[in-house]
């Protein structure tokens, strides 16, 4: 009865329930509360038959009949989980409101109005409108290459030994906005003009340290060989003893007798584990660039390619001295076998 969030027809109930247990009469228990005697007498007979709460809540009704049949909703849904068929709704993948109303009429003579169709999607957890896009790995050791990688963040190397995840950042773009960014106010979201001008683009070569947040990093104008293997020099020197243990993709530029060379020029010190096909997203130097993006290139105006390059080493340098640190990086799928 004290209860703040209670609908006031049970706190009504409750009060009729707690003096007709103090003895008064209905006539007495309707004019304190100021309700009619039948309502009392109601209520007092319910809870006295069984003295549960449960019988102060109003019973279950029936209600309207069903307008719609069951068997007609079952064949929406099985239209809206099925692809138009291509002569019926030539040049499209995925259903609209319009199409689906169609072909539920064409198949059950039923014409059921738009906001009735998506009641009924919205019903069963249903979207076909929506496209999710998802990536297969083909690679045959997706996981023991899982493992094994997942392995190198979790235990740390021997002391003198390095981890680091490598990859490039291409296609950075210097753009330059038109209009000058207008930050938010009361009332109103930040603004950024949509129209810029293109100055070129430049390519950033870095490594992270998964255990450690370490980022080592180098821009250049294009990502060829000769860029890759440059920056991997400079990263032979920063590393210049212990084992060095690189996680990068399947890219072309990662493979070759070039890296047998370097290798050897560098005492066989390097070690390259690579991610599994279609699987660059294993690699936590991804992870950082997603902060470079939504940080530094996504809402900035640059005028040169050199004003980017400056942008993307100060934040670097930032990020080792103010915010390096390991990621908790967990794997939030599922392996599943494939049948036989």
């Amino acid at each position: 009865m004290r209860s703040p969030k209670a609908a006031a027809c049970l706190v009504l109930r409750a009060k009729i329930v707690l003096l007709a247990g103090a003895g008064r009469s209905n006539a007495h228990i309707g004019r304190v509360l100021g309700c009619r005697q039948d309502t009392v007498r109601l209520w007092r007979e319910r809870f006295r038959r069984r003295k549960k709460l449960s019988t102060l809540h109003d019973r279950r009704r029936s209600g309207r009949p069903p307008r719609i049949p069951m068997w007609v909703r079952l064949e929406l849904l099985k239209i809206a989980c099925d692809q138009p068929e291509e002569h019926k709704v030539p040049f499209q993948k995925l259903w609209t409101l319009n199409t689906i109303r169609t072909a539920l009429f064409d198949a059950t003579q039923w014409l059921l109005s738009r906001s009735e169709i998506r009641r009924i999607l919205v019903a069963h957890d249903l979207r076909p409108h929506r496209v999710r896009l998802w990536l297969h790995s083909p690679d045959p050791e997706f996981r023991p290459k899982v493992k094994a990688i997942c392995e190198l963040y979790v235990n740390a190397p021997a002391p003198g030994d390095v981890v680091v995840c490598i990859d490039e950042k291409t296609g950075m773009q210097a753009l330059e906005h038109k209009h000058p960014f207008k930050p938010a106010c009361e009332g109103r979201e930040a603004k950024r003009e949509f129209e810029y001008i293109r100055h070129g683009t430049r390519t950033l070569f870095a490594a992270f340290n998964p255990h450690t947040g370490e980022v080592f990093g180098q821009c250049a104008e294009h990502r060829g060989e000769e860029d890759l293997l440059r920056f991997m020099e400079a990263l032979a020197r920063r590393y210049a003893k212990g084992t060095v243990t690189v996680i990068w993709d399947n890219l072309n530029t990662h493979k070759g007798d070039r890296w047998v060379q370097f290798n050897r020029r560098h005492r066989d010190r390097f070690r390259f584990v690579y991610t599994p096909l279609h699987a660059s997203w294993v690699n936590q130097v991804e992870i950082w660039f997603g902060l470079l993006h939504r940080r530094v290139l996504k809402h900035n105006s640059f005028r040169t390619p050199e004003q980017l390059t400056e942008a993307v080493d100060g934040y670097v340098a930032f990020w080792n001295e103010h915010e390096a640190h390991p990621f908790c990086w967990k794997f939030r799928g599922e392996f599943t076998r494939r049948a036989a």
